[in-house]
């Protein structure tokens, strides 16, 4: 019996020591593995926390022209935005670029994928015509546009007169300029798209395709039924991506505008930098900021609840 007690109370010594050493070994491997994030850490926190924190902070006060907090006044930055005109034509502005440029951008980008992703001598050209976008920056893709649109020296309204109708006002009429730069700001996103699309074109399965055919499915049913259905997890990427930079659009409304005509392309980041950097408002533009965070976070977790769903995973 007492040989049974001893060997009773070795096996449970054993076994507290060897869960005492997995949990010390369970802390190691988390030191461990904080040590080698710690540089990304660092990062983020300095260029995205920290930043964050600051933002919200300042929203709750008045700030003077060097971005000094001056007086706590707590919410009224947020109900001045709420009362402001000018902040709600931001937003309209806002809301309807994103539904000029995102489904637009999605449906020519998807196209041209697959038109890209076609079996023929050729191809190869096209794919980099397509993609070439994504190597023009902001800046150079605008000032291009700002050419084209031109009054006076601008290719489409050479056109226009040549064929006898009168020129537009792209970039000086309140009615056309978010349009003028929602299709810029098509063109320069259709890269991007085009590419992740390809890539995942091609990740379908040539063999559907063929078993498809060989039950008489045409083209079309291809395209709904197999294509469309299983490139959806890049689609719903591919969407997500584009509604955020719809939201974040500034350089091309900064060299194409500037927030005019009449604040009809005042979109809410370039409201935030004229209030801030020009107006000297800071904690105003910083809770313009935290109201954009804040939409975009509704935007994204609508997506996921919603989109998500609907996507057809292999």
């Amino acid at each position: 019996m007492a040989e049974t007690k001893l060997s009773g109370d070795l096996k449970a010594d054993t076994s507290i020591l060897k869960r005492k050493s997995r949990k010390r070994k369970e802390w190691e491997n988390l030191a461990a593995g904080l040590l080698y994030l710690l540089p990304a850490l660092l990062i983020v926190s300095v260029f995205l926390f920290y930043p964050m924190i600051r933002t919200l902070y300042y929203s709750f006060f008045v700030t003077n022209a060097s971005g000094m907090t001056l007086t706590f006044i707590g919410l009224e930055n947020y109900l001045s935005l709420w009362e402001s005109t000018a902040f709600r034509t931001s937003m309209k502005a806002t809301f309807l670029f994103a539904l000029y440029t995102v489904p637009t951008t999605i449906i020519i980008s998807l196209f041209l994928a697959i038109i890209a992703n076609e079996k023929v001598k050729g191809v190869p050209i096209f794919r980099v015509v397509f993609a070439s976008t994504l190597g023009v920056s902001v800046a150079a893709g605008a000032t291009i546009w700002l050419l084209l649109f031109h009054p006076s020296l601008g290719v489409f309204n050479n056109i226009l007169h040549a064929i006898g109708l009168s020129g537009v006002e792209w970039l000086t009429s309140p009615n056309v300029a978010l349009i003028s730069v929602a299709v810029t700001t098509i063109w320069m996103n259709i890269g991007f798209n085009f590419i992740v699309l390809l890539g995942g074109l091609q990740n379908i399965s040539g063999e559907l395709y063929e078993s498809a055919k060989i039950d008489g499915a045409g083209y079309w049913t291809q395209l709904f039924k197999i294509t469309i259905p299983l490139l959806s997890p890049t689609l719903f990427f591919v969407s997500v991506v584009t509604i955020i930079n719809s939201f974040q659009t500034f350089g091309q409304i900064d060299i194409l505008t500037g927030g005019g005509p009449a604040n009809s392309t005042n979109l809410i980041v370039y409201s935030i930098f004229r209030e801030a950097f020009y107006n000297g408002y800071f904690g105003y533009a910083s809770a313009q900021a935290i109201v954009l965070f804040i939409l975009v976070l509704i935007f994204t977790f609508i997506q996921f609840k919603v989109g998500e769903k609907k996507v057809h995973y292999q």
